[in-house]
């Protein structure tokens, strides 16, 4: 027979602005006792003193879940913290797949995993409805996936027409995949097909530029930026004395009336 269990929660700290955090997320902060998650996210919280604080490296999902895990299974109320939306490129997955692959009792854990908001919402919302139509979203990083598999994938978004919403786009390590991206992209779509950079969306160092695919340079990224790609309809509407507003249409072209 086993013990008494604790509450497995799973947040998302937003893009970075305490205001963009949502209340349920809050409120599970309020409730847990331990905190799992990368240095720079669980910093994003203000914690009590008796509030517990367990930093990792970025790397380290799989280890920090069963490590929450544990906890939760001795009947400790913990919290696994990322940012942006747990569920989007971020540790609710990772805590799934350790309880899938971990010990039995962990699938009698109570699992709370609360919606957040992701950084392509945030970058959307700064620079227009680029996403007010059909769109996916894609990591670049090929640390979890080939390269190919990656290429493959942008290649037929793109020929289908879907905005393309990339995480992860650019590192140290991976210095070249991006501007590769947008080689591949520019055999498909429009030169003026509109492409927005929006870093650190929500925080005081946030930056949104908005460039044709002609002019796109990987330098304009690093890994605290989103990349918006558009659409052949992603349009751009010039405002004097304020910025570019860069949406979608609600419609397809030649779609009927």
């Amino acid at each position: 027979m086993t013990g008494a269990k604790g509450t497995l929660y799973v947040i998302g700290t937003g893009p970075g602005s305490p205001e963009q955090m949502t209340p349920e997320a809050v409120a599970a902060v309020e409730k847990a006792t331990e905190f799992f998650g990368y240095f720079p996210y669980i910093d994003r919280l203000s914690l009590r003193a008796d509030q517990i604080r367990v930093a990792s490296d970025n790397r380290e999902e799989l280890d920090r879940a069963n490590a929450a895990l544990t906890r939760a299974a001795a009947g400790v109320d913990v919290a696994v913290v990322s940012g942006g939306d747990p569920g989007v490129f971020a540790m609710a997955a990772a805590v799934c797949e350790a309880i899938e692959k971990g010990p039995e009792d962990w699938r009698e854990i109570d699992l709370v995993i609360t919606p957040g908001v992701t950084a392509m919402l945030a970058v959307a919302a700064r620079s227009g409805a680029p996403l007010g139509h059909d769109f996916c979203c894609m990591s670049l990083s090929d640390n979890l996936k080939p390269w190919d598999v990656i290429t493959r994938r942008l290649r037929l978004a793109a020929e289908a027409g879907f905005v393309i919403a990339l995480y992860n786009p650019i590192s140290k390590a991976r210095p070249w995949q991006l501007g590769e991206a947008f080689t591949l992209l520019a055999e498909i779509l429009p030169p003026t097909t509109p492409i927005i950079f929006g870093r650190a969306a929500g925080r005081p160092d946030e930056k949104i530029v908005v460039r044709p695919l002609s002019e796109a340079e990987a330098g304009m990224a690093d890994m605290a930026t989103c990349v918006i790609i558009g659409s052949p309809e992603t349009r751009i509407i010039t405002r004097p004395g304020k910025s570019d507003l860069v949406y979608s249409p609600r419609y397809f072209a030649g779609a009927k009336a």
